[in-house]
C-alpha cells in the first residue's frame, strides 16, 4: 500500500481541497460543558487532525429546542458556541483538515426529557427511541425549522467551518418527508415525490443563498433494508439524483441501519466488513456532480483502499478507526498499516458511554476524549530511564508494558502461559470476535518494535521478583473463575448447590476447551455481558444445544448499549440456542437443574448434561499479597483483573495510566 495509491489522492471539494480521501466522519462525541466547545472537544478533534484526516465533520448541533438530543448537545440558536468553535476550526484547519460541522433534528425520535419539548414531526407518528407520540407540524412550524436550519449554516461560517452536513439519516426529520411511510401530509410538504422533497429544497436552497458559493453543503443518508418502512436502495438513489441535478448539495454520505433496527446505524463485530460500501456504490451510479462518501464498518486500511480503487466512493470516513488509533491515516499513508490499532467494533465506550449519556471515549484508546489532558495519543521520553518488570500479558500488563516502554524505560514482561492476551484473548476466540485476536497481534508487534524483552512460560515467585531488581513491579496477574456458583438474583446463596459435580464447567473451561459438555448445556449467565451470550454462542457452533439461564430481564442485558445485543440473540436462535430471563438456578442435580422464576417462585427441572458457569471471577491476588508480606520494599503496583474484575476496558486504562506514569 503506496502514498501514491488513490487513497492519498487529492480530492476538490467545492472551494476546498481534500489532503486526501480519509475523513473522520460526524459522531456525537457528547463533550459539551454546559452546551458549549470546550478544551475536551478541542483536543479530540485536533488530534485526528494532526493524525492526517482529510475532512472532519464535527457532531451534530440541533437546530432547534425540540432537536436537543443528548445531555451534551451543543446549544441551540446561540451564538455563545461560535467563540468556542472557532478555537477547534482554526486548530485543525491550521493542521490541514477541512472543518464541516453536522445540523440535525430527530423529528418524531427525539427525547422530551432532554428537550422539555414535543417531538416535531410531518405527521405526527409514534418516536421509535422510547413510547412517546410526535407532533404533527403546521406549515408555520416547517417554515421555523427550515429557517432553524439556515441560521445554523451561517452559525457555522461564522465559527470558521468550511461547510455543514445536514443530517438526513437514519430515519431523521429530513428523510422523515421524504419518505411517505412517515409523510403523509396532503399538503405542499407531502404528497408527490416532488412534494417530498421540498423540505430539503428549501433547506439547502436557502443556505447556499445565505452562505454564498464558497461553502461546503453535504447530506447524510444511510440505507436500512431489514425494515420496508426505512429507506430502500432505489429511493434514496432517486433522492440523491434530485438533489444532484438540481446542485443543491456538494458531498452524500451513506451509511446503514435506523431508528427502526439500531444495531445497524455502529455495527459491531457480527456485522460484515465494508457494510455501506455497496449503498455509495449505488448513490455514486447516478449522481453525476455530487461526491459521495462510503462509511458503515469500513475499519481497516485494506477496507478503505478497496473502496476507493474500486471506484465505489470518492471518499470514506473512518470513524471509529481514527477513535481507536488517530494516527491511522499518517500511518497508513507513510505504509505503516501493520501499526495502526485497530478498532475491534464492540462499542463499548464509544455507542456504549454515549448511549448512557456520558462523553466517548475507546475500549482500546483511553486517550480517546483525554486528549487535553494527556497531551493526545502520544508520549514524553522519560529523561531517567527506569528497570520495569510487568507480570502478567493480558491487557493491563500488555498495555503499561507498551506505554513504559515508549516512554523510554526498559521492560520485561513475563507471562505464565504460552500465549499473550489473557481472558481477552478467550474473548477472541468467540464467534467473530476475531478482532480482538487481531489487537493482541499489534501488542505483540508493538512490543518487539520497542524493544520489550518477552519471556513466555515464565511464572514467577516473589524470591524471583525480588532478584530481579527492578526499579518498578506491576502485577497484572488478572482472575481466576470463582467456581462457587453465586448469582445476583440468590444473594444468600455463597456456593450453588451441584457446584462441585464434575459435568460443571467455568467459561474459561470452555473457551480453552477443556470442558468436556455434553449434549444440552445449560449455561448460567450472571454478568449479562459476551462473558455469557458470547460463549453460549460458541457451544452452539460446537453442535451443542444450550439453553441460557439468566437473571437479568434481557439475555445481554449490558450489551443493548452497544447495540450489539439484537444480532448475538438472533445468531443464538438460529443456532438452535434457547434462554429463560428473570430466573436463577437454584441447583445442579448432575443431570437436571432446578430453575426458579424471580418474579413469581415458580420452580421447573430442566434436564441437562452439563452446567457451565457464565459469572464474575475474582481477582488473583496471590503474587502481590505474597509480594507485600516477603517484600515489602518492593514499590509494586496491581492493576487490571488482579485488582478487581472488570472488561478489558479497565485493564487497559490502568495499563495506560500506570505506564505513562513512571
Amino acid at each position: 500500500m503506496q502514498p501514491t495509491s488513490k487513497l492519498f489522492e487529492p480530492l476538490t471539494l467545492r472551494h476546498r481541497t481534500l489532503r486526501n480521501r480519509v475523513n473522520f466522519g460526524a459522531h456525537t462525541a457528547n463533550m459539551a460543558e454546559d452546551g458549549l466547545p470546550g478544551a475536551r472537544h478541542l483536543g479530540y478533534y485536533l488530534e485526528r487532525a494532526r493524525g492526517g484526516a482529510a475532512m472532519i465533520v464535527v457532531e451534530p448541533i440541533p437546530v432547534h429546542q425540540t432537536a436537543r438530543l443528548t445531555r451534551g448537545n451543543f446549544r441551540h440558536q446561540d451564538d455563545a458556541v461560535i467563540s468556542g468553535f472557532r478555537r477547534i476550526t482554526e486548530a485543525c484547519k491550521a493542521e490541514g483538515s477541512v472543518m464541516i460541522h453536522q445540523l440535525y433534528h430527530v423529528g418524531q425520535h427525539g427525547d422530551y426529557d432532554l428537550s422539555y419539548a414535543a417531538n416535531w414531526s410531518p405527521s405526527g407518528l409514534p418516536s421509535y427511541h422510547d413510547g412517546d407520540g410526535s407532533h404533527r407540524m403546521s406549515d408555520s412550524e416547517i417554515e421555523t425549522i427550515i429557517s432553524c436550519f439556515v441560521e445554523a449554516a451561517l452559525r457555522a461560517q461564522a465559527s470558521g467551518f468550511d461547510g455543514i452536513e445536514l443530517f438526513g439519516a437514519y430515519h431523521a426529520l429530513i428523510d422523515q418527508f421524504w419518505l411517505p411511510w412517515s409523510n403523509r401530509r396532503d399538503d405542499r410538504w407531502g404528497g408527490t415525490f416532488l412534494n417530498r422533497m421540498r423540505f430539503s429544497t428549501e433547506i439547502t436552497s436557502r443556505i447556499r443563498k445565505a452562505v454564498g458559493d464558497d461553502f461546503i453543503i453535504g447530506m447524510a443518508t444511510s440505507v436500512d433494508e431489514s425494515v420496508d418502512a426505512a429507506m430502500q436502495t432505489e429511493t434514496l438513489q432517486e433522492i440523491a439524483r434530485y438533489h444532484d441535478e438540481r446542485a443543491l448539495i456538494d458531498y452524500i454520505t451513506c451509511g446503514t441501519g435506523s431508528y427502526f433496527d439500531y444495531g445497524g446505524i455502529i455495527p459491531t463485530f457480527h456485522y460484515a466488513d465494508k457494510l455501506g460500501a455497496p449503498y455509495a456504490e449505488a448513490l455514486k451510479s447516478v449522481c453525476r456532480h455530487t461526491r459521495v462518501q462510503a462509511e458503515s464498518h469500513l475499519r481497516t486500511p485494506e477496507n478503505a483502499l478497496a473502496v476507493i480503487a474500486s471506484g465505489q466512493a470518492d471518499m470514506v470516513s473512518i470513524v471509529r478507526g481514527q477513535i481507536a488509533d488517530p494516527y491511522w491515516v499518517t500511518k497508513v499513508a507513510d505504509g505503516r498499516h501493520d501499526e495502526v490499532r485497530g478498532c475491534i467494533s464492540c462499542n463499548q465506550m464509544c455507542w456504549g458511554r454515549r448511549s448512557r449519556d456520558y462523553w466517548i471515549s475507546c475500549l482500546v484508546n483511553p486517550s480517546a476524549g483525554r486528549e487535553f489532558e494527556w497531551g493526545g495519543d502520544r508520549f514524553v521520553k522519560t529523561d531517567a530511564p527506569k528497570k520495569v518488570l510487568v507480570v502478567g500479558g493480558g491487557p493491563a500488563g500488555l498495555e503499561a508494558a507498551r506505554v513504559a516502554a515508549e516512554r523510554g524505560h526498559r521492560v520485561t514482561l513475563a507471562e505464565a502461559g504460552a500465549q499473550l492476551g489473557g481472558q481477552f484473548r478467550l474473548a477472541g476466540m468467540q464467534p467473530r470476535r476475531e478482532q480482538i485476536l487481531d489487537l493482541l497481534a499489534w501488542y505483540e508487534r508493538q512490543l518487539n518494535r520497542l524493544g520489550v524483552t518477552i519471556l513466555m512460560n515464565a511464572p514467577l515467585d516473589p524470591d524471583e521478583i525480588a532478584a530481579w531488581d527492578a526499579d518498578r513491579v506491576i502485577v497484572a496477574t488478572g482472575s481466576q473463575p470463582a467456581g462457587t456458583g453465586f448469582q445476583r438474583s440468590l444473594p444468600d446463596m455463597a456456593t450453588l448447590p451441584g457446584v462441585e459435580k464434575p459435568n460443571v464447567w467455568s467459561v474459561e473451561n470452555v473457551m480453552t476447551r477443556a470442558a468436556r459438555l455434553g449434549e444440552h448445556v445449560i449455561l448460567v449467565d450472571d454478568t449479562g455481558d459476551w462473558r455469557g451470550l458470547g460463549t453460549a454462542l460458541e457451544i452452539a457452533r460446537r453442535g451443542h444445544r444450550v439453553t441460557v439461564v439468566t437473571g437479568w430481564a434481557t439475555l445481554g442485558e449490558f450489551l443493548r448499549r452497544t447495540g450489539g445485543d439484537k444480532i448475538a440473540r438472533a445468531r443464538l436462535r438460529q443456532a438452535g440456542g434457547s434462554w429463560i430471563t428473570e430466573s436463577c438456578v437454584t441447583a445442579w442435580e448432575g443431570k437436571s437443574a432446578r430453575v426458579r422464576n424471580n418474579l413469581d417462585g415458580a420452580e421447573q427441572r430442566i434436564a441437562a448434561d452439563s452446567l457451565v458457569l457464565a459469572t464474575t471471577n475474582v481477582a488473583d491476588t496471590w503474587l502481590h499479597d505474597s509480594l507485600r508480606e516477603t517484600h515489602s520494599e518492593l514499590g509494586v503496583e496491581l492493576i487490571g483483573d488482579a485488582l478487581a474484575p472488570r472488561l478489558a476496558v479497565a485493564a487497559i486504562y490502568e495499563g495506560r495510566v500506570l505506564g505513562q506514569s513512571i
